[in-house]
């Protein structure tokens, strides 16, 4: 980190809210848990009296299977974006360029910046098209955050291999891709693959998640890696969610049928962008005046105007069916018989 750049980078917005009283819209973490999470939570107590093992063999093991890559590839962090951080620090240097898309994420940028470098901002559905050549690092989100597109595998992984040829890392945040069921790029050669485990199980407190990362550069993340970068509760928790097939495959397909009733209805009013994650990009004509609306009826949506780009959007997560319909009673839209 450049000590020089951190007096001149601020924080970045995000969603959720902690006032129990509202229902939040504005994080987009599953609103169910594995079945066996408790009680692996629950055992870790004991455990949690020493030091875990720092190589983390069965958290390793258990994210491998789940991204289909070998348990060595595997980089266990306290939730994705230390993933991000840690792939970002160890590659960009004061003065590198980094090719960064938007609207995404505003962490990227952020970390970029308290690393001294600089963010080339493109617009995400053109960041494939992008020559990166002159980038120490290209980012993707994927699907992208806010706007819910996934990306194409075949070209994500053709520019995979136009990073390779000018030795540009690609950073490929796959914080939502576990709600879908396309391959991950873990393990693909130039790449470093970000993870989170609190969109997918619903754990945005347990802070657990992992980068992935190939021969050249597994072993810089490795070794600038916090040491017991994961307490026993997470590592125990993501271990069982992880393995837990049954609860993901559910998750897929009640998002899925959640997420089409919402853009179906809230279409009939405002404009919603196609997604491919737990939330809806909603552009929406007094994005102020709507949110104010939402939150005096108790419900919270994420103003979207935060992310660079947008000037008139609200984001909406995904939840049930019922608080679904609460949400678009808030937005004043008719509840389908």
């Amino acid at each position: 980190m450049d000590p020089d750049s951190v007096t001149e980078t601020s924080r970045v917005p995000h969603g959720s809210s902690d006032d129990g009283s509202v229902l939040d819209f504005s994080a987009n973490s599953n609103t169910r848990t594995p079945e066996g999470a408790r009680e692996a939570y629950d055992d870790a107590f004991e455990p949690s009296r020493s030091y875990p093992p720092d190589d983390y063999p069965e958290f390793r093991a258990a994210a491998a299977d789940y991204v289909g890559c070998a348990p060595e590839r595997i980089i266990p962090t306290a939730g994705g974006l230390a993933a991000l951080r840690l792939a970002i620090g160890t590659t960009v240097q004061s003065g590198d360029s980094a090719l960064v898309p938007y609207p995404s994420f505003g962490e990227y940028a952020r970390e970029i910046e308290l690393q001294g470098g600089d963010s080339t901002f493109v617009p995400h559905d053109t960041v494939l098209d992008t020559d990166p050549e002159p980038h120490a690092l290209a980012v993707v989100c994927n699907p992208n955050n806010p706007t819910g597109e996934r990306y194409d595998t075949d070209r994500l992984r053709s520019f995979a291999a136009r990073c390779r040829a000018t030795d540009t890392l690609l950073l490929v945040d796959e914080a939502f891709l576990g709600f879908t069921s396309e391959p991950s790029l873990a393990g693909e050669p130039g790449v470093v693959v970000a993870r989170s485990l609190t969109k997918l199980f619903g754990f945005p407190g347990l802070r657990a998640g992992f980068a992935v990362a190939d021969d050249g550069s597994h072993d810089r993340l490795a070794t600038a890696r916090r040491a017991w970068s994961l307490g026993w509760p997470a590592a125990r928790v993501g271990t069982v969610s992880m393995r837990d097939e049954p609860f993901i495959e559910a998750t897929r397909d009640r998002i899925a049928r959640e997420r089409r009733f919402l853009r179906e209805t809230l279409d009939a009013e405002f404009t919603v962008a196609p997604s491919d994650a737990p939330f809806l990009l909603v552009t929406v004509p007094d994005h102020e005046r709507l949110t104010e609306r939402a939150r005096e009826a108790g419900v919270v949506v994420r103003d979207a105007t935060t992310f660079r780009g947008l000037d008139s959007h609200i984001r909406v997560a995904v939840r049930e069916r019922s608080e679904n319909e609460r949400l678009l009673d808030a937005l004043g839209i008719d509840v389908p018989e």
